[in-house]
């Protein structure tokens, strides 16, 4: 089975809608529908905002259901002037830009425990994505996607991130879910769909976000079936 974590209800609501033979489970604010979506089995979660609700989420996910594979969705901020409304972000790796032991001689973006900055995605669940994009026809780019506890605005704020750790994308979940997945050995991947350009605003968010949410449902049916073929396979 498929973790697939969305945090708000226009990253959740449309997959959730189509999917068949569901239960319905609530796991503090975690809301998850386990069901048949797209002929592939999956447990979908609604995490909620933020670093916490997102570490929350996929550590229930984990725990309490047998998923293979956690796949984060979802909508973020360009770091790239090169990245565009609608267009999706496949990440390579995820890194949280807002840990900060510097002071310490780490280097920034430091995670202490595992003593890693850069969280590496799973290569094969990375490689589905692209082949998703590329069938869906949409226009993607990898790269690393920054968390952080903030909602990024302003141009600088973008590019300091951006040049600190090479990222395309940030958002405010994706690098705790993948923290979780590190720590307990649960292949983690990511695809993010630009809702606001490196120089766009808040209110470009509130204006394209439902664009990139359709883009975000049109990858997604094309890299269920790869996924699920995938699987069979094995």
């Amino acid at each position: 089975m498929l973790g697939i974590i969305g945090a708000m209800d226009k990253e959740v609501d449309t997959l959730r809608a189509a999917m068949t033979d569901t239960r319905e489970e609530k796991i503090g604010f975690t809301r998850c529908t386990v069901g048949t979506l797209w002929e592939t089995q999956v447990c979908l979660a609604q995490c909620g905002i933020g670093k916490v609700h997102a570490a929350l989420c996929a550590q229930a996910l984990i725990l309490r259901h047998p998923v293979d594979a956690l796949l984060n969705i979802g909508v973020a901020g360009a770091l790239r002037p090169s990245l565009g409304i609608g267009d999706a972000v496949i990440a390579s790796s995820a890194v949280q830009h807002d840990i900060d032991t510097s002071p310490l001689g780490d280097p920034p973006g430091m995670i202490s425990g595992p003593n890693i900055v850069h969280i590496p995605c799973d290569p094969a669940l990375s490689a589905l994505l692209r082949r998703a994009a590329q069938e869906a026809d949409l226009r993607w780019e990898e790269g690393a996607v920054a968390t952080g506890d903030q909602f990024i605005t302003g141009t600088e704020n973008k590019r300091r991130i951006a040049e600190a750790f090479g990222a395309a994308a940030c958002d405010m979940e994706g690098g705790a879910i993948a923290q979780c997945c590190y720590e307990m050995g649960v292949p983690y991947a990511a695809c993010r769909l630009i809702s606001d350009t490196r120089d766009g605003d808040e209110r470009e968010y509130m204006e394209k976000a439902a664009l990139a949410c359709k883009n975000e449902e049109t990858l997604l049916r094309k890299f269920l079936p790869l996924y699920r073929q995938t699987k069979e396979e094995k």
